[in-house]
């Protein structure tokens, strides 16, 4: 059996800031910290450094990306429409704690950003993020469509419903009384977005990628 690999935690915006050695620790600090700031590392002088600079630099940030796909699958399924915001989740365990938020596609400037919170999947955090991305839209009377790159959570907002089977208790109160408010959202509007798969093997991450992997 492999041995997993130490990570070394880097949190700008918590209770305490520093660089912390283990999840655990890390965690202590984001709990009930809004917008929070984390990111992990492979070594401790890159977190240290990394603490030295400004979390978005770090966080969203697609690396160099080089296609699989052939020439042809890539013309056909062509660029991105850059009239649009992306959306996406973050979940540091299934469950665990978890966040989401939606950023403008071409600059990546973030439009709004949820948590995190102590018990979440990503699953539900994606789902969060369309209702909240649709909302967002309708309140601004925006033509601009959706990007996810999540089709379970397509699917949930299209039947107007979290299917998840994650069972509620007091940790996931808060995540779950997001979650009723956009169920209610979904029934009580309507709305002329479109939701639109993100083809994340022709463009590499969606750009609202938290970029934790």
């Amino acid at each position: 059996m492999s041995k997993k690999k130490k990570k070394y935690y880097t949190v700008w915006k918590g209770h305490n800031t520093g660089v912390f050695e283990s999840w655990d620790d890390c965690k202590a600090q984001i709990k009930d910290f809004e917008g929070a700031q984390y990111k992990s590392f492979t070594t401790f002088d890159a977190a240290k450094k990394a603490l030295k600079g400004n979390y978005f630099d770090y966080v969203g940030k697609n690396k160099t990306f080089k296609s699989e796909l052939s020439t042809e699958q890539l013309k056909k399924i062509g660029q991105p429409n850059y009239n649009s915001i992306s959306v996406d989740a973050a979940s540091s365990g299934n469950p665990g704690v978890m966040e989401y938020r939606g950023v403008d596609t071409k600059t990546k400037k973030q439009l709004f950003i949820q948590g995190p919170f102590e018990e979440g999947t990503n699953n539900i955090g994606e789902f969060l993020a369309i209702v909240h991305g649709l909302a967002f839209l309708k309140q601004h009377n925006s033509d601009r469509i959706i990007y996810t790159d999540s089709k379970t959570a397509i699917s949930w907002v299209k039947k107007k419903n979290c299917n998840s089977k994650l069972k509620r208790n007091h940790k996931n109160k808060p995540v779950f009384d997001l979650v009723d408010r956009a169920v209610k959202w979904l029934k009580e509007n309507t709305y002329t977005t479109t939701i639109v798969k993100w083809e994340t093997k022709a463009w590499g991450e969606i750009p609202a990628d938290f970029g934790r992997k």
